[in-house]
């Protein structure tokens, strides 16, 4: 067996599995489940009839680079969203899904053979983060630095606790903004600090973008900024060393579809492209079809915005009055503390007894990142996926918020 595989650790789903295995959900609610950020409003039914469509497509082998009217969806999506004109051919590949291709990406560009006397090549993430990113880098042969984030600058990562001997040895950054769990959009003084960092020792960015259409303001400046967005604005158009990572999942509810596509730096997008081609990671022509169906529509995009957008309004007022807890930049998370009163200010006990006494399931901060700096920058705070109806994420608020009233008396 792959010895590397030891190094990975359970992932936070089944660490949360394991910590309510013993209990019975009071019978006197039904069960509201807050704890996965699987997607759950209806799947748009013209992407649906676009996929059956298409099912004469499984007759024959897809190409790994993915159709042509493909990519050129994604890349009239990209000039849309981003003002970004991008080569269609060169700058954007289809993936079954983000977190394939983040795991992948990886294992493209890590080498390592080099920095044995540093034991081995480093690969930076944000702490807390998805866990795909550790994942990958253990698999690749790296070892992983955390940058902790910091809430007093909005969980922003804190890049400069990254020491510069690890920064040298450095081979790959994962950045996710919006970020998972806490919906920190990074903004553009901060991507330019990465910049110089990556140009200064030649590391390869991913970003993250999964939640890019998951936000809250209107206006010209309401989408989140993105990595290549911001690579340009800096006069950065060849985007060296940078690849971005999006997905059709959150944006258009389409989970199980499993599709996205990368898109940036054209060299590296050359030596991704002939990994995955050994790798097969051929994206099915029927899931083709539905996706350029899906990247060509923004009206279920907006419409799936407004339903988000009720749901905050209307949860975040219930939950802050109980709790620390504010609005994020964007995606569908709420980062919560949990008052130090209540459960000890414990995110594992919080999470095990609001689901025995209210039938609420949360996921416990503490599993979404590691110990770095003396500190779990997770511990004492809950992740909310307000991915349910907009009923059921108020009811479930209402409940969160008489739990946490019943432990103050």
């Amino acid at each position: 067996m792959n010895p590397l595989l030891s190094k990975l650790q359970p992932y936070p789903f089944e660490r949360l599995r394991q910590l309510t295995a013993g209990v019975v959900p009071n019978p006197a609610h039904r069960a509201i489940s807050l704890g996965i950020g699987e997607p759950k409003h209806p799947t748009p039914a013209f992407i649906k009839q676009a996929l059956t469509d298409a099912l004469d497509g499984l007759a024959a082998y897809p190409a790994t680079a993915g159709e042509p009217a493909l990519r050129e969806a994604c890349a009239a999506w990209v000039e849309r969203r981003y003002g970004l004109k991008l080569d269609a051919a060169t700058q954007i590949l289809p993936v079954n899904g983000s977190r394939e291709a983040l795991f992948a990406l990886a294992q493209t560009v890590i080498d390592p053979t080099q920095h044995a006397d540093a034991g081995g090549p480093a690969v930076v993430c944000p702490n807390p983060f998805y866990q795909i990113y550790e994942g990958a880098a253990l698999l690749a042969g790296a070892r992983v630095v955390f940058a902790n984030s910091d809430p007093a600058r909005n969980f922003a990562a804190d890049w400069s606790s990254v020491p510069d001997a690890v920064w040298a040895t450095t081979q790959l950054l994962y950045v996710c903004s919006p970020g998972n769990p806490t919906g920190a959009v990074m903004p553009l003084d901060e991507w330019q600090r990465l910049f110089e960092l990556s140009d200064r020792h030649g590391f390869v960015i991913a970003s993250d973008e999964c939640y890019s259409e998951i936000y809250f303001r209107e206006g010209a400046d309401a989408a989140p900024l993105g990595g290549l967005e911001a690579a340009a604005k800096l006069g950065r158009s060849d985007f060296r060393n940078l690849i971005a990572l999006t997905s059709l999942s959150k944006r258009s509810n389409v989970p199980g579809l499993r599709s996205g596509f990368v898109m940036g730096d054209a060299k590296l997008m050359k030596a991704f492209l002939l990994y995955r081609t050994y790798h097969g990671s051929a994206m099915s022509p029927a899931v083709q079809r539905a996706s350029i169906a899906a990247w060509n529509d923004e009206e279920h995009v907006v419409e799936n915005r407004r339903l988000y957008r009720e749901k905050f309004e209307k949860v975040t007022p219930i939950l802050a009055s109980v709790m620390d807890v504010a609005l994020p930049d964007a995606s569908f998370y709420l980062w919560a503390k949990v008052p130090d009163h209540v459960c000890g200010g414990s995110d594992e006990t919080f999470a095990r007894e609001l689901l025995a006494q209210y039938n609420v399931a949360v996921l416990p901060g503490s599993y979404l990142a590691r110990e770095a700096q003396g500190v779990n920058p997770g511990a004492g705070r809950v992740r909310m996926a307000l991915v349910a109806g907009v009923e059921e994420c108020v009811e479930a608020a209402e409940r969160i918020k008489a739990f946490i009233l019943s432990q103050s008396k």
